[in-house]
């Protein structure tokens, strides 16, 4: 989960989803990305996004939405890139009654230490690479450590 739904987050599920279906276990998992506010809701992810993913050979059709409370009552696992997304998913997670998410950065898996993925929206192509690599790396261990 991130801010907008449209850099971030929409790799990381891309890239989750790559990996579980390589691994031939996608049945095993249902894999989302969403947003904490509402401004994207609808949209596609960023160009650079989506140009990103396409070198590394990987294809999204993902369409920005929010966080809901069922989210928070479906998913096992809420993964987000920040600490102000960790701090806004856990106030949410908090008003739903039976919040079953585990809620944590998803940098928490890195074996490099980075624990914040920050967000390239204003950065260049390299910035983007760089996301990709982070969630490369944490959604790899992030799926060793729970199956």
């Amino acid at each position: 989960v991130s801010i907008g739904n449209i850099c971030r987050s929409p790799i990381a599920e891309a890239v989750f989803r790559k990996l579980v279906t390589d691994e031939k276990v996608e049945n095993k998992w249902m894999t989302d990305s969403a947003a904490v506010s509402d401004w994207n809701v609808g949209r596609s992810p960023d160009a650079r996004a989506l140009s990103c993913l396409r070198n590394h050979g990987i294809e999204t059709a993902h369409k920005a939405r929010q966080v809901t409370k069922e989210d928070f009552q479906t998913f096992d696992y809420i993964l987000c890139m920040d600490e102000s997304n960790l701090r806004d998913l856990k106030r949410k997670g908090n008003q739903v009654k039976d919040c079953k998410a585990k809620i944590e950065l998803l940098g928490t898996y890195d074996p490099q230490k980075q624990l914040i993925i920050e967000d390239p929206y204003y950065g260049n192509e390299k910035d983007f690479e760089t996301v990709y690599e982070q969630c490369v790396r944490c959604c790899k261990a992030f799926l060793e450590k729970s199956h």
